[in-house]
């Protein structure tokens, strides 16, 4: 498997967030998806990037980084497709984030994800990331749990 940076614009990025999409709105409401509002402008380089996992070239997963001021930055958008899900691709694109945000020069990771998304759940606390109180759009959403990690 290799994990590298992508246009998020390319197909087999939007085949993912259309993928990811799907399986949000399979859980939550409209207006209870935040996801969507992700901007190529947002990741561009020094502010952030979007990686895709590959095992033997077929995209499998996916994730992305933007940078919310000097040393904060937030996870977004991870997502592996269902049949390749529990091998550790999640993990790795994680991990991937982690190292480009390192290199961003930010200290602090933040994001947030549904109570309905246990196994993402699982995945950050398993990574290190810890319960904050949610911020910005996600503070009134009773859907939203958010997390915080400092590299």
């Amino acid at each position: 498997m290799t994990i590298g940076t992508e246009p998020i614009e390319s197909a087999d990025a939007q085949r993912l967030i259309a993928a990811l999409d799907a399986h949000l709105a399979s859980l939550y409401l409209p207006e209870q998806r935040f996801g969507p509002n992700l901007k190529p402008a947002q990741i561009a380089p020094g502010l952030g990037t979007f990686v895709v996992a590959r095992d033997d070239g077929e995209a499998i997963g996916c994730g992305a980084l933007r940078r919310l001021d000097e040393t904060c930055g937030e996870v977004k958008r991870i997502y592996v497709v269902p049949e390749v899900r529990g091998r550790g691709v999640g993990r790795q694109i994680l991990d991937r984030l982690e190292s480009e945000a390192a290199g961003l020069g930010i200290s602090r990771l933040v994001l947030e994800t549904g109570i309905h998304q246990l196994e993402a759940i699982a995945l950050y606390t398993s990574a290190g990331f810890k319960p904050v109180p949610c911020w910005g759009e996600y503070a009134s959403s009773s859907t939203s749990v958010c997390f915080e990690k400092s590299l």
